[in-house]
């Protein structure tokens, strides 16, 4: 269990599935080479190649360890994998960052490049020298010679004690020998059957092999093959098996190996016992045999499912409530065996392991012969293991078997992937491994706003909708099948139930399906394609019909005097309220009327009383309560004859406090409306009522009504005026049918006397003046009753007439706006009236407005087209002003705008509105001159004693009558250089620009072109100063005066004097930092060297004095190729990394200026002599007491050569550092370029340092 655990991942299954872990992980790898290709790029523009591959060395082995850590199935390897993942990476860093190695030198020493072939890089010491201080040590001293002697060789079969077994395809497994202190040349092993017994026949032979050296070369070769195979194939699988990397432990065996150790491999094909019997050593002796010597091989445990009893859908299926399921195991292999096993629900995994599998009979025998025992033992047997589960939970629900363990320790995995789905019905399709089902939810229904107590309601011959509601229902399960249960039995004499059968699908939550009959409806079951469902309560739904409505009908007749006058209808209702009743009434041959009313209550009563005579007929038609409408009524009609009684009224007017009254203003009679009503003709009766007599009166044969009644005034009130009262006293139609009236009377006021309407003034002048547009109240004079309604009008609109009711004889009749306002008509209460001439108008006057004008003396010029005043232009700054001329009352107020043109060139942008304060008439206005342009005024609005502007802010003057003025503001001409970076020149150059493309050097001018512009050119060191006047027609000039040549090396200055430009007005201060610029002259740079020698070695550094000004720019060439240093100081030191010709061709300084060819600098660089100890190469050489081993040094390099080599403890592990040093010898005056010694001890030879005619290597350390 320890060894399994230690091959899990580091990062749990349940916090981080095993794909995802991959995933995330190479994504990671993947960003982090996207990084690495950024970084290259920025290599090529930074030159940082140092930096970039020391940082990205770090951080690919950081990653490759860390992911061996981790420990991810298909992503684990041995440690030899890891090494060669980090080499690989590392030598992609090497090749992307320059081929170059890492160098800690001094960054402010100048080198010339490296000369570098791609043969290099595929070296041993090119890949060495990636964490070497100096690269040279490895490139010039390369090589070593080891000698050992030989130890005692030993073999040893299996040494890690790992169980075998044989498995399809192939039935091959390799059972390595660990050799150490020779390589094998020969094995003998023997091959015992598995059931093979001693002394009996038929039970297999004994067989013994023997394997040469290639042989056992070609078996290890096909073993190698067939592990990249392996790896191949497990790596395009897609779940991982935790078993899986059991190949890989011979791999990490391998890596574990002492340098004495090798493996050699057995190659089995069939089960059996194999017994090491001799391994012989390259010079035929036997090495010594380690126990144990023997290591059985068996048949692979297997394990799978028998029979096949969840292959079709429905038996892939089980409803929710079928707990139980059976399965078998098949399960082969060598006793005792352990069954590994799982359980997924709905994607939770739960793993259960089922031990010591075996024959009991086997496990307890304890009798028979021991030789039969042992072989039944190792004889693979098989087993049914019954696998009883339980089925608790809904959704997919997966068995698969994981793995099996036999009793020799052999482990096999079994899930081999996911099971694939059918084409047809979307289900996972079972495996020899896997068994699958799905566990469905059962479905529920009942039914919804119905059940006992509460049942639906059905109206007659219409259809009810019942609503059933299905919960829990699983979709795969759909359509379920509803059965409902229809008892009529209520409803009918015998016993009557039908069936009837819902389909439901998926996705519904509710469903209604209608009914046409009363009775009792019941659930009987609900059944899906796989499992029948529960019928919840309430099951039950009782559907009753509702009655019709109904009515019970009695009439009764109206009878008075004349006869009939209406009748009288008593409704008792039945049904459900509120009840419409519908009836019809028709007279005559008129058309019909259709009316209804509305019962609330199950009584009511409809009265019928026509205000006409005629032959009536009344008829009920329809009748309607909350669940039917309009539902025909088969009720009694009648018809009648009706004579309504006489009744007279007076037809409305004005009203008095109780009683209607009539005006009358001239003449004798007044006319009394009256509306009659009955049956014509009448005879009226009225009442004359005055301040001493009354007086009745009789029309008779009225046939029609409303009508006049001409009624004569008491001739007392008509002469003087007063109040009478006309009263109605009886009324009589044409039957005989005489009533008393019972009405309020009419009084009728007579007036004799005419109103009047006039204008009011103390001294005869009816006019007023007031501010614009306040309102003006006229007095007026008023005679007769109010109110009165005056009527007046404007003169200039006389169309336009207006009305006012005024209620006091002294009245104000208010008016807006100037004008003269005339009176036209006037009536009182009662009267028309009449309107004083002489005294019938009024005029009303405004105070006028303040305004504004340009002094006639102002030196302005009018332009009609915008109506606006142009005044003169004038420099910027200079102080301004125009006179103006106001009219009102003082004090004055002047709002007024400020505004330019915009930097866009469309319109004006209005830069401010300011307001001025003057108490004079004649006032002086300030202008804006600080800011060149045009400038435009426009006075807003004015105010003065009358209209102040806080009180009249927003009556503007219109736009039309506004004072517009403008001006030109000149701009002040300035001068300034556009930078002030410094201009470098030599000697004897013309000033003038260098380099088209830089700003420096260029003056910018501002104003009205052209410009005179006055420069001072100034030698500080001869003390002089040039003038120079240049005329430029342009806003941009460049220092260029062909005429002036730089005679002395210094510093020059450049001044701006002075400018003017076309306008004449003064200069602009322009700040004294921009006015000048400084100018550096140089004289020519030079280069000497501060040795005088020619021959110089690789590694060397030559240094060089500079003259003239920091920074020099440096030419050289290389073996006919071309390279530029820039240097900062003086001496300047370079060193040397290519072996050839080195030449100085030119020199610069101020930023590459005042160059000056070399043409007398040349030195030879020779390259480093090497030494190499066995050609290059690592030598492990053993030998034995008495032999002798000899070691070859070879020279590279112009003779005589001197050279001192050294003796070392060999290391322990191969490829590791020599230890302490035994002894050291140098060997002086060697022509030759090969040079070799015996030795017969054990060591490590290396070479420490070399010489040849020019150079040497490693360099000496100056004290």
């Amino acid at each position: 269990m320890s060894s399994t655990s230690a091959r899990r991942p580091l990062i749990p299954e349940n916090f981080i599935d095993i794909p995802s872990q991959r995933l995330y992980y190479l994504s990671l790898g993947l960003f982090l080479q996207a990084a690495k290709a950024f970084d290259v790029l920025q290599n090529f523009f930074a030159n940082d190649a140092k930096h970039y591959c020391r940082k990205w060395l770090c951080i690919d082995f950081a990653y490759v360890i860390f992911l061996s850590q981790l420990r991810i199935p298909r992503l684990t390897y041995g440690k030899a994998t890891v090494l060669v993942q980090i080499l690989l990476l590392w030598f992609g860093d090497g090749l992307l960052f320059g081929g170059i190695s890492l160098n800690f030198e001094r960054v402010d020493l100048t080198s010339t490049p490296e000369p570098f072939y791609w043969t290099d890089m595929f070296s041993p010491s090119r890949l060495t020298s990636l964490f070497s201080d100096r690269r040279d040590k490895n490139q010039h001293l390369l090589g070593q010679h080891t000698v050992h002697m030989s130890p005692i060789s030993t073999a040893q079969l299996n040494p890690d004690g790992h169980p075998f077994c044989l498995s399809p395809p192939g039935h091959t497994t390799f059972v390595p020998i660990l050799v150490n202190g020779t390589a094998p040349s020969s094995v003998r092993y023997s091959f015992t059957p598995l059931t093979y017994v001693d002394g009996q026949p038929g039970t297999g032979r004994i067989e013994h092999i023997e394997m040469n050296a290639k042989e056992l070369k070609a078996i290890a070769q096909a073993r190698l093959e067939g592990l990249q195979v392996v790896r191949f194939t497990n790596s395009d699988e897609d779940e991982f098996d935790e078993y899986d990397a059991g190949d890989d432990d011979s791999l990490s065996s391998e890596s574990r190996l002492r340098k004495t150790e090798s493996l050699a491999h057995i190659r089995v094909t069939k089960p059996g016992i194999v017994r090491l019997d001799r391994v012989l050593d390259s010079s035929g002796i036997a090495v010594k045999l380690v126990h144990p010597p023997e290591v059985t091989v068996v048949p692979c445990p297997t394990a799978q499912y028998t029979g096949d009893p969840l292959r079709s859908t429905e038996s892939d299926t089980r409803c929710a409530g079928d707990n139980h399921l059976d399965l078998t195991i098949d399960i082969r292999g060598v006793p005792p065996l352990s069954l590994k096993w799982s359980k997924d629900v709905n994607g939770k995994k739960e793993t259960f392991l089922v031990d010591n599998i075996e024959d009991s009979s086997t496990a307890h025998s304890s009798t028979g012969d021991l030789r039969e025992v042992v072989r039944r033992i190792r004889t693979p047997q098989k087993f049914k293991v019954p696998l009883s589960l339980s089925v608790d939970s809904l959704g997919r629900i997966t068995f698969v078997l994981e793995s099996v363990i036999d009793g020799l320790g052999n482990v096999v995995s079994l899930d081999q992937g996911k099971p694939s789905e059918s084409p047809h019905t979307g289900v996972a399709v079972d495996s020899r491994t896997v068994r699958s089902l799905n566990v469905l939810s059962r479905p529920r229904v009942s039914f919804r706003q119905c059940g006992p107590g509460n049942p639906a309601s059905l109206l007659i011959g219409s259809e009810s909708s019942l609503v059933l509601g299905i919960d829990d229902g699983d979709p795969s399960d759909a359509p379920w099948t509803v059965h409902i249960t229809y008892d009529s039995s209520e409803n009918t004499a015998g016993v009557n139930q039908h069936h009837s059968t819902l389909s439901v699908e998926a996705d519904t939550k509710e469903l209604g399906f209608g009914v046409r009959a009363p009775g009792e409806y019941t659930i009987s079951n609900i059944k899906g394609k796989y499992c029948e469902g529960d019928v919840l309560s309430p099951d039950t739904c009782k559907v009753v019909q509702k009655p019709l409505p109904t009515a019970e009908i009695e009439w009764k007749r109206i009878h008075e005097c004349s006869g009939d006058t209406g009748v009288s209808a008593a409704l008792i209702l039945h049904g459900t309220p509120p009840f419409q009743v519908y009836y019809r009434t028709q007279r005559d041959n008129e058309s019909p009327r259709d009316l209804v009313k509305t019962f609330t209550t199950s009584r009511g009563t409809i009265t019928l009383q026509p205000e006409h005579s005629g032959h009536y007929y009344y008829t009920f038609l329809q009748l309607s309560d909350s669940n039917y409408r309009k539902i025909p009524l088969d009720g009694p009609s009648i018809d009648q004859i009706v004579h309504p009684l006489a009744a007279a009224d007076f037809v409305p007017v004005s009203a008095g406090r109780n009683k209607m009254v009539l005006n009358s203003c001239s003449g004798n009679v007044v006319d009394v409306g009256v509306d009659l009503r009955g049956t014509p003709p009448w005879n009226l009766e009225l009442q004359v009522v005055g301040p001493r007599s009354t007086d009745s009166i009789v029309i008779r044969d009225i046939s029609s009504s409303p009508v006049g009644v001409p009624v004569p005034i008491p001739s007392d009130i008509d002469k003087e005026g007063g109040t009478f009262e006309v009263d109605l006293v009886t009324v009589e139609d044409m039957y005989g049918c005489k009533r008393s009236v019972s009405v309020p009377g009419i009084s009728v006021n007579v007036r004799r006397v005419q109103p009047t309407a006039r204008f009011y003034s103390k001294d005869g002048r009816r006019q007023v003046t007031l501010l614009e547009d306040e309102s003006a109240e006229l007095p007026l004079r008023l005679t007769g009753d109010g109110p009165w309604r005056v009527k007046y009008r404007r003169t200039d609109t006389p169309d336009l007439v207006q009305a006012a009711v005024l209620a006091s004889p002294n009245n104000y009749l208010r008016v807006k706006g100037k004008g003269t306002y005339e009176l036209v008509e006037v009536n009182d209460l009662q009267c028309p009236g009449a309107v004083v001439p002489g005294e019938n108008t009024y005029e009303v006057d405004w105070v006028p407005r303040p305004s504004a004008r340009l002094d006639l003396q102002m030196l302005a010029v009018y332009e009609p087209y915008n109506r606006s005043h142009i005044l003169p232009s004038i420099c910027q700054g200079h102080d301004d002003y125009v006179d103006l001329e106001l009219s009102g009352r003082p004090p004055f107020q002047i709002m007024y705008n400020v505004a330019t043109n915009a930097e866009s060139g469309g319109g004006t942008i209005v830069l401010d509105q300011l307001t001025i304060g003057s108490i004079q008439r004649h006032t002086r206005f300030q202008l804006h001159t600080s800011t060149p342009g045009r400038t435009y005024y426009e006075v807003k609005q004015i105010g003065d004693a009358a209209y102040p502007l806080h009180k009249d802010g927003r009556t503007l003057i219109p736009r039309s009558e506004r004072l517009l003025f403008e001006q030109e503001i000149l701009r002040k001409p300035s001068a300034k250089f556009k930078t002030d970076n410094r201009l470098s020149y030599c000697l004897n150059d013309v000033l003038g620009p260098k380099d088209p493309a830089s700003p420096d050097g260029t003056i910018l001018l501002d104003g009205t072109p052209p410009f005179q512009l006055k420069l001072s050119i100034k030698n500080l060191a001869a003390n002089k100063v040039r003038v120079e006047n240049i005329e430029v027609n342009d806003r941009t000039w460049r220092l260029n005066l062909p005429s002036y040549y730089f005679t002395s090396v210094g510093p020059y200055q450049v001044t701006i004097d002075s400018v003017h430009d076309s306008s004449r007005c003064e200069q602009a201060m322009v700040d004294p930092l921009h006015r000048s610029i400084w100018i550096d002259v140089a004289e020519t740079a030079a280069i000497i060297p501060l040795e005088k020698k020619k021959d110089f070695c690789v590694g060397d550094i030559i240094q060089f004095e500079l003259e003239g000004t920091p920074p020099w720019t440096i030419g050289y060439r290389i073996n006919g190729k071309s390279y530029t240093r820039d240097a900062k100081a003086s001496p300047f030191s370079i060193l040397q990394q290519q072996s050839g010709d080195f030449t100085i061709s030119s020199i610069a300084h101020q930023h590459k200026m005042c160059k000056a060819a070399i043409t007398n600098l040349q030195m030879t660089i020779h390259p480093l002599p090497s030494a190499l100890v066995g050609h290059g190469r690592r030598i492990y050489q053993d030998i034995h007491e008495g032999d002798q081993a000899e070691i070859v040094f070879t020279l590279i390099g112009e003779p005589p050569f001197t050279f001192t080599y050294q003796r070392s403890e060999p290391s322990p592990k191969k490829g590791g550092k020599p230890g302490k040093v035994l002894e050291t010898h140098t060997v002086s005056g060697v022509t030759a370029h090969e040079y070799s010694i015996t030795s017969a001890v054990e060591g490590t030879w290396t070479v420490t340092s070399i010489s040849d005619r020019y150079c040497r290597y490693p360099a000496l350390q100056a004290e």
